[in-house]
């Protein structure tokens, strides 16, 4: 079993590292679990380990399987073991921010997430905003009220929520409604996702990026973009970073001026990433994302 002792001590060391990342400046690498979600909780964090990956982002789906057989315990301990970090989860909970019919469910769903990977040793959580329906302009006023409602949540297990626009929502797509939005909110437990991919394949411009201030983002997913029509790009279409045609120097120039000194976590959704050997994956993404990283002048 867990400790209360460590399950509170955790959140403080990482804290303590975010401090240290932001002191310096710099950005770490990291790498999202649904880059290797077929490998499962425990051989993906392997791989990535012998590969040298030390930041990790959770998925909700693989660490549930991983349960049916073994304890929380266990699964921190493959953490602490192989050296790895885990800076944010992936809730795996929908309907937070939108209103809906069913989000007194999911709120439910949420804290038991939140109790979860908060004894895992995580501080940030986060749902993307990917629905199809239809909404007025009323109903951003709620989202806001929605927003705050599960900054809350997660105030009370000492973690901070994000919102991660895509693309394709029909309720929060870009990055200037995503700010408009956790500013509404107004909860310090609450912070807008920026995802490299969803922004530069989506209604964003460059100039976007001046709009966001100091300390205002709380999390980064770090992705490139293909050269093709961007009405045939999907999530499989995402690639590993500098091997596309998306400006991310001219990105992280930006988020770094703004203050942004946390992980950029690699989330890639293509077969041969998520079939592949994690270790052989990763040993590409950490070669190819720090040559980027580098350039950037953030590690």
């Amino acid at each position: 079993m867990i400790s209360r002792r460590e399950m509170l001590l955790t959140p403080v060391a990482l804290m303590a590292a975010r401090a240290v990342s932001a002191a310096s400046g710099k950005m770490t690498l990291a790498i999202h679990q649904n880059t290797s979600i077929a490998a499962g909780y425990r051989k993906s964090l392997e791989g990535w380990s012998r590969a040298g990956i030390k930041y990790v982002e959770i998925v909700a789906a693989p660490l549930d399987e991983f349960l049916k057989t073994d304890s929380l315990a266990s699964a921190r301990r493959v953490l602490t073991d192989l050296g790895l970090t885990p800076v944010s989860a992936a809730c795996g909970v929908g309907g937070l921010w939108e209103p809906n019919p069913n989000r007194a469910a999911s709120l439910d769903n949420f804290k038991k997430r939140c109790e979860m990977f908060a004894t895992l040793g995580l501080d940030h959580i986060y749902s993307p905003t990917a629905t199809t329906q239809k909404f007025t302009l009323d109903d951003y006023k709620t989202g806001a009220d929605n927003m705050r409602e599960v900054g809350e949540i997660a105030k009370q297990y000492r973690m901070t929520a994000m919102a991660e626009f895509v693309r394709t929502s029909s309720f929060i797509s870009t990055l200037t409604t995503i700010l408009k939005m956790t500013r509404l909110a107004a909860h310090p437990n609450m912070k807008p996702l920026f995802d490299c991919y969803h922004f530069w394949s989506g209604l964003n411009k460059l100039e976007d990026l001046d709009l966001i201030r100091p300390g205002e983002i709380g999390h980064v997913h770090f992705q490139d973009i293909p050269d093709m029509p961007r009405e045939l790009l999907d999530n499989t279409t995402r690639i590993i970073p500098g091997d596309g045609i998306s400006p991310l120097t001219t990105i992280l120039h930006k988020l770094a001026d703004k203050g942004y000194a946390g992980p950029l976590s690699v989330e890639l959704f293509l077969p041969k990433f998520q079939q592949g050997d994690p270790f052989e994956v990763a040993r590409e993404i950490r070669q190819k994302a720090e040559a980027v990283m580098r350039k950037a002048s953030v590690m």
